[in-house]
């Protein structure tokens, strides 16, 4: 991939990490809930399943899921399911300032934070339309295609995981301070709730 053409896929993909959507709410959330270091595992996840809409974009999969309504929208309404059971999970948690309860909330295992991220993101057929249209611009057809597609991917999930982790989970740290205290924790856990809902009813809404 020529420099130039990749400094375009760079800046395009620094765009899109810092567009505010679900994977970030998530991953604003584990760095909360589970601390900045731990937030890493939801990170993983969700760079696992741009992977996973990358291969298939590449091997064409994602042309049928972007032409069939019925498969686009099976997926699309799992997606804001998936995430408005999230946003009322979180919505309902009652405050807590058990010390022992607290320390098992932080200590969520890193699988369950991996899996929660990677159907976050997964759950998400609009990314695959996104790749759809974002990959060609970036992809030399006269090329071999191998090499470019593994710049690609890797471009775009390290600059993902830099944001999310250094820009949006450590941003969650300046709301630590509302977490000492039953009224603080009702107000985040009622705003993270919230987003997460809104954004899956969007999801589900626009088209």
């Amino acid at each position: 991939m020529q420099p130039s053409l990749w400094l375009a896929l760079a800046g395009a993909g620094v765009l899109i990490s810092f567009t505010p959507g679900a994977g970030a709410i998530n991953t604003m959330s584990n760095s909360l809930n589970s601390g900045f270091r731990r937030s890493l595992w939801g990170i993983l996840g969700q760079q696992a399943a741009l992977v996973v809409h990358i291969l298939i974009v590449a091997l064409g999969v994602g042309v049928l899921v972007a032409s069939s309504p019925v498969a686009f929208n099976v997926i699309r309404y799992a997606g804001a399911a998936y995430l408005v059971y999230l946003g009322i999970r979180q919505f309902l948690r009652k405050p807590d300032l058990d010390q022992e309860k607290a320390a098992a909330l932080r200590n969520e295992p890193g699988l369950s934070m991996f899996r929660r991220g990677l159907w976050v993101n997964l759950l998400n057929p609009k990314a695959v339309v996104f790749f759809l249209a974002f990959m060609p611009q970036f992809i030399r057809p006269e090329q071999p295609l191998l090499p470019q597609y593994v710049v690609l991917a890797v471009t775009v999930i390290v600059i993902d995981v830099l944001v999310m982790w250094f820009f949006f989970a450590a941003a969650a740290r300046s709301f630590q301070r509302f977490t000492h205290d039953a009224r603080g924790q009702k107000v985040l856990n009622r705003t993270f709730g919230g987003l997460f809902v809104g954004v899956g009813v969007l999801l589900a809404a626009i088209h």
